[in-house]
C-alpha cells in the first residue's frame, strides 16, 4: 500500500502542483540557468525552482547548508511523503534510493577547485563525503528519526522504478512492514554535457512516439513513496493512495546505450510485472511509457508494448509524461510512478504534451490531450542504458 508520496518536478513543488500541470498538460521546459550550457547543441532543460526556506524536520542549519540541489529536492519529496504518510519516528525503516548522480554537483565543485586552486583544502572533504550517494541517505534518517538498512540502487533510468520495486519486494517477502523508497536526481555540467555530445538532446523539442522525434530532454526532480503492508496501513486507518501489484525487470545486454531493436527485455519485464501481479494485458488501463523520443528508444518499446498487449493494443492508451518534465533519469520512475497514482485517484490520462505526428509503429493510442478515463490498473515503463528494464503496475487502492 503507497500511503504517503511526495514529488518535485520543473511543474513544481509537492503533489497539488504536479497534478494540476500534468493534468493541464503543461511543459515545464525552459532556458538553462543553473549551468553554463555555452557552446552546447543544447540549452533547454526541465529546471527545478528550488524554494528559498526548506521545510522543518529534524536536520540542522548547517546540515542543510551543505545540501546540494538533488539532496534538496529529495528532501522535499520524503517530508511530504513523511507527513502524507503520518508515520512518526521509529526505530528501523528500510529506505531505498535510485539516482544515478547523487551529489555530482558536489563532484564538480571539488574537481574545479582541485584545478584551479590545488593547494587550498577549504570546504573539499565535505565536498567528498556529501557527494556520494549515501550521504543523501544518511540526512534522511537524521530528518525523521529513523535508522536504515539503506540501500542505494543505480541501474540508469530503471534507477527509481528498481527501488520502489525492491522495497515492494521487502514488504512483500515479510522482510519490513513499512519502507521508504523513491528517487533523485539533479541537473549536472557532467550529465548535460554527457548527454549534449551524445546528440541524444532535442535541438527541437522531446516528441515522445512522434514520427519525427530527434532526442530527449533533460530535467531533474525527485518523488518518494511511503509504503506499508496492507495489514499495517488498515490497522492504523491510513489513507490509501494506492496499491503496488506488480514488479518486473529484465536486462538485454544488447548494447550499453542502445535498447534490443525489438524490445526483448522490455517484454519480458512487462510480463513479469503482470505475472507478479496476477494481471494480463486486458487488465492494464493505462501504460505510462518510458518514451524518451529518441528514436531507437521509442520504436524499441512501441514494439515491446505491441507485442505483449496482442489484441488489447488498439485500445490501450499509452502516454510519455517525459514531453513535461523531460528525462529525470535516477528519478524518471518514481516521478513516473506518483503520476499513475495521480491517474489512478483523479481518473485522468496523463498526455504526451508535446506529440503530433504519431510514429506508425505504436499499434496503440497515444494520449495527446489529457482526459477522465475510470483507471482500475495501470502499468509504467522505466528503461535504461546498459540494458536494465523495470516495469511497475499500480491498482487503486479505493
Amino acid at each position: 500500500m503507497v500511503t504517503g508520496a511526495g514529488v518535485v518536478t520543473a511543474l513544481g513543488v509537492g503533489w497539488a502542483r504536479n497534478l494540476e500541470g500534468f493534468r493541464d498538460g503543461r511543459v515545464g521546459l525552459r532556458p538553462v540557468t543553473w549551468l553554463d550550457v555555452t557552446g552546447r547543441r543544447v540549452s533547454r532543460a526541465a529546471e527545478v525552482d528550488l524554494p528559498d526556506v526548506m521545510p522543518v524536520t529534524r536536520l540542522e542549519a548547517k546540515q542543510l547548508k551543505r545540501m546540494d540541489r538533488g539532496a534538496r529536492m529529495l528532501l522535499l519529496a520524503a517530508e511530504e511523503a513523511w507527513r502524507q504518510s503520518g508515520w512518526e519516528a521509529q526505530a528501523e525503516l528500510p529506505l531505498v534510493l535510485g539516482t544515478t548522480g547523487a551529489g555530482m554537483t558536489l563532484g564538480e565543485a571539488y574537481y574545479r577547485q582541485a584545478l584551479e586552486a590545488p593547494h587550498r583544502f577549504r570546504g573539499q572533504s565535505i565536498r567528498a563525503t556529501h557527494y556520494q550517494a549515501q550521504r543523501q541517505a544518511m540526512d534522511l534518517l537524521d530528518a525523521f528519526g529513523f535508522n536504515g538498512p539503506v540501500t542505494i540502487i543505480s541501474n540508469a533510468c530503471a534507477s527509481g522504478s528498481n527501488a520502489i520495486g525492491h522495497a515492494w519486494s521487502l514488504l512483500r517477502a515479510g522482510r519490513a512492514e513499512r519502507a521508504l523508497a523513491g528517487g533523485y536526481d539533479g541537473l549536472a555540467q557532467v550529465t548535460f554535457s554527457g548527454f549534449d555530445v551524445l546528440q541524444a538532446l532535442s535541438p527541437t523539442s522531446c516528441r515522445p512516439f512522434d514520427a519525427r522525434r530527434d532526442g530527449l530532454a533533460l530535467g531533474e526532480g525527485a518523488a518518494i513513496l511511503a509504503l506499508e503492508t496492507a495489514s499495517g496501513a488498515r490497522r492504523r486507518g491510513a489513507e490509501i493512495l494506492g496499491v503496488v501489484a506488480g514488479y518486473g525487470m529484465a536486462t538485454d545486454i544488447h548494447h550499453l546505450t542502445q535498447p534490443h531493436p525489438e524490445g526483448t527485455a522490455a517484454l519480458a519485464a512487462m510480463a513479469a510485472a503482470c505475472q507478479a501481479a496476477g494481471l494480463g494485458p486486458a487488465d492494464i488501463d493505462y501504460v505510462n511509457a518510458h518514451g524518451t523520443g529518441t528514436v531507437l528508444n521509442d520504436s524499441a518499446e512501441a514494439s515491446a508494448i505491441n507485442r505483449w498487449a496482442g489484441a488489447r493494443a488498439g485500445s490501450l492508451p499509452v502516454s510519455s509524461t517525459k514531453s513535461s518534465v523531460g528525462h529525470l533519469l535516477g528519478a524518471a520512475g518514481a516521478v513516473e510512478a506518483v503520476v499513475c497514482l495521480m491517474a489512478l485517484r483523479e481518473g485522468f490520462l496523463p498526455p504526451t504534451t508535446t506529440t503530433e505526428v504519431i510514429d506508425p509503429i505504436c499499434q496503440f493510442p497515444v494520449v495527446t490531450q489529457a482526459r477522465g478515463a475510470a483507471l482500475r490498473a495501470v502499468l509504467s515503463n522505466s528503461f535504461g542504458f546498459g540494458g536494465s528494464n523495470a516495469s511497475l503496475i499500480f491498482r487503486s487502492g479505493l
